[in-house]
């Protein structure tokens, strides 16, 4: 039996995981900013923090659309609780963003401690949750992996390099 398909790709090549690097990075790099104005007050932190923020939230939406669209075009995807658990660990964490994006746009600096500081804690520790869920689905359930050329075995050992 083949493995289950990425719907969204180019070229056999799985869109959704090309993304969700982008909002990954940009939550922990807000989360960063956001120790840092904690220990500095900086002004320009706290403004490269909004920025972060609302850069992982478009990531967020892009990595969401291609991830959609891959849980409804193979059954075999939604048949998986680890994508359920991903995809439903992900939507909490994306709206915990989307409030603390809104909190800083409506609060400015005073929403940053402790409020966005334990917001972008939460979210951070959310993205391991979720982000075990789905190396889940790669490794141990093969989706969006490409088949075995035909007659070619798949080696499960490590090579090891020359």
């Amino acid at each position: 039996m083949t493995n289950p398909r990425s719907t969204a790709s180019i070229a056999g090549h799985p869109i959704h995981p090309m993304l969700i690097p982008f909002p990954v990075a940009f939550f922990v790099a807000t989360l960063v900013c956001d120790v840092v104005f904690w220990r500095n007050g900086n002004a320009t932190v706290a403004t490269s923090a909004m920025w972060l923020l609302g850069a992982g939230l478009v990531m967020a939406a892009l990595a969401a659309v291609a991830g959609l669209t891959d849980v409804l075009g193979e059954e075999r995807i939604r048949a998986l609780n680890d994508a359920w658990w991903h995809a439903g660990g992900n939507i909490l964490i994306v709206l915990i963003e989307l409030y603390n994006w809104y909190a800083r746009y409506s609060e400015g600096t005073a929403a940053i401690v402790p409020k966005g500081l334990v917001l972008s804690l939460i979210a951070v520790a959310g993205l391991l949750f979720t982000g075990w869920k789905g190396w889940e689905m790669v490794y141990r359930h093969r989706v969006g992996v490409a088949d075995a050329a035909a007659g070619e075995a798949v080696s499960q050992t490590p090579r090891r390099a020359a």
